[in-house]
């Protein structure tokens, strides 16, 4: 198995592969706050700044993010938002880290699952 260039497959983290699913869902309004938002609302978890900042700027590292800083803003006192866009890598780490967990979910019978405890 493994890829054509016979490289160890890299999945995500969990973690990561959250992140990655709120910045697509954001769209242009991906930055810290909104991120956070995002991801502590399809969790029900309350992630700190640092549960958000240090995994994207380690993504965006190893080429699965992008970011750009946006034009001042009136309602932040005139700074600028850090805006994360997912790359064409991270779109494929993505896409892979799906594959993978729906490959191992297949043939997984989730209600026999939660009737044997």
């Amino acid at each position: 198995m493994g890829n054509p260039e016979g490289d160890i497959m890299k999945l995500l983290s969990s973690h990561d592969e959250i992140l990655l699913l709120a910045i697509l869902r954001l769209k242009d309004n991906a930055y810290g706050m909104t991120i956070r938002r995002e991801v502590s609302q399809a969790t029900g978890k309350n992630w700190s700044i640092g549960a958000i900042y240090d995994p994207l700027y380690r993504m965006e590292k190893k080429g699965l993010l992008e970011s750009f800083l946006s034009e001042p803003t009136k309602e932040r006192g005139g700074r600028s938002k850090r805006i994360f866009k997912i790359s064409k890598k991270g779109i494929e780490a993505l896409l892979e880290h799906t594959k993978t967990r729906e490959n191992l979910w297949h043939g997984v019978k989730k209600k026999a699952l939660i009737d044997s405890f």
